[in-house]
This record gives C-alpha cells, structure tokens and sequence, in this order.
C-alpha cells in the first residue's frame, strides 16, 4: 500500500506572503483598468467640440456625461459648425461599444459627418453618405444619429435620424412633445439606406432637444417613460423662458431618475424672444 504523505499546512508568514503577492496583483490589474478609463474618458472628451456655433436669437447648450460602470465609456458625442452655405449643422449620436474602441469610432463618425456636409447640406443626404462611408472602411461598429440644419434667414429646422432616439421639442404657446419623424436605420448596417428629412419652424421662444439613451433610459426605466418626462420638462421650461445653459442641465438631470448606467449627451437649440 502507498502511504500518503501528510499534507504540509502553510506558515502564518506564508499565507501573509501568499496574500501579499494576491493583493499586488489585483492592485496592478485595477490600475490597468483604471488607467483605461482615463484613456477612455480622455479620448472621448478631447474629440468634444469646445465651442457650439450660434446666430441671431439662437442660443446653443450642450451636456456630456460619462458613464458610472468601468469602461462602460465612449460612444455618446455631440457637435456643432457652420455649413458652407452659411447655416448652422448639428449632430448628436449613439456609437456601438462602451471601451476605447468605439471612443475612436465615435471620433471617426463625427469627423465623417463633418467631411461630408461640406459637400451636401441636406441632413438625409448627409447620414446616406455618411452611412455609405462607414460602410466602405468595414469596421463593424454601427451608430445611431441625429443630423440637423438650422437655417438662421428663415428660422427653419431640418432634421433626420438614423436609429436614433426621437428628439423632443416645446413652443412659447404651450405646445410641445416627442418628435415623431420617420427614422432610417442606424449608420453602418445597411448599403442604400435613404434617410427621410422632416422640416420645421423654430419659432420665437421655442425650444428644439436632442439626447442620447442613457438619458431617458435606464436598466429599470423604460425609454418612453423618460422622453415623456423629458418632454414634459422642456415645456416648463419653455413656459418659464429658462437660459439655455440651465435648460441643458435640467435635461442632463433627468438621467438621475432612470439611474443611468451608460454614457449620456444633451443638445439644446433655444430661439430666444426678441
């Protein structure tokens, strides 16, 4: 019969040493992952815009902030610039991923839209050559996004979606709700996507907010229950002629109730009363 060696129990000072060697190594694996946030963070707010345009009576605010969990980071983005014709565009959007890779997506898709509004100013036009684009590099990453014109001669707000969630808008009269324009599907899926452009008057005093999910939506809060909290605020606001500035905080507030987990980015188009 074999006899068994008795199993040897380990020293005080080797389980210390044991535990010692455990607790570096989880400290260098939480330093890696708290140095990719940074990275993260840092690449997705330098790719911000630092100033918005405007033009007579229209006023401009916008808010971005970063998700609560890990590298769940880096696809939400905002942006704004003059259109060769003289107009103002906008753009707010959704990338696939939450991590460093879709961050440079992000980057990617927002300089896109940017290169291709200096040949086309209508928004639908704008998202199909974006989409055919991001086609042609074969990433595999998608993005949702909303493209808007603002003329500032006549006050007329053009806008199309690609998945995108609806925006949400408010008059001086009381008027206001979830906008209900036909969408195209998002960004980077599908070749020949036509993209319907809807058309309207901002008017004096009304309000017109673009926003990401993580805004409005929430692990727990359906996304109908906060566009319709979101729409609800807007109005007041509208009502209370609330700064811009102020408005865009207040939108960016809703996130606290639907605890969001995901990044998240507000736009606001304000027209001021004379």
């Amino acid at each position: 019969m074999t006899r068994r060696r008795p199993v040897r129990s380990a020293t005080a000072d080797e389980m210390l040493t044991m535990l010692g060697r455990l607790t570096d190594r989880a400290r260098e694996g939480a330093e890696r992952q708290k140095a990719r946030v940074e990275l993260a963070e840092a690449l997705q707010r330098s790719m911000l815009p630092a100033e918005l345009p405007t033009a007579p009576g229209l006023r401009v605010a916008a808010r971005y902030t970063p998700a609560r969990n890990g590298l769940d980071i880096g696809g939400d983005w905002f942006d704004g610039f003059f259109l060769p014709d003289g107009s103002l565009g906008f753009s707010i959007g959704d990338v696939q991923g939450h991590d460093v890779e879709a961050a440079a997506f992000m980057g990617q898709v927002r300089m896109g839209l940017r290169a291709v509004a200096t040949a086309t100013t209508d928004p639908g036009e704008v998202l199909r050559r974006a989409n055919e684009l991001l086609l042609s590099v074969d990433h595999g990453l998608f993005a949702t996004c909303s493209f808007l014109r603002y003329e500032p001669a006549t006050g007329v707000l053009q806008s199309a979606r690609a998945g995108h969630v609806p925006a949400v808008w408010a008059t001086a009269g009381g008027e206001g709700g979830i906008v209900a324009d036909e969408a195209g599907v998002p960004l980077g899926i599908l070749p020949g996507e036509v993209y319907p452009v809807a058309d309207r008057l901002l008017s004096e005093g009304s309000a017109f907010v673009l926003l990401t999910d993580g805004v409005v939506e929430g692990p727990t809060y359906p996304i109908e229950a906060g566009l319709d909290a979101v729409a609800e605020l807007v109005r007041s606001a509208v009502r209370e002629k609330t700064d811009v500035e102020e408005l865009a905080t207040q939108v960016m507030g809703t996130a606290a109730l639907t605890d969001h987990t995901d990044d998240a980015a507000v736009l606001v188009l304000l027209h001021e009363p004379a």
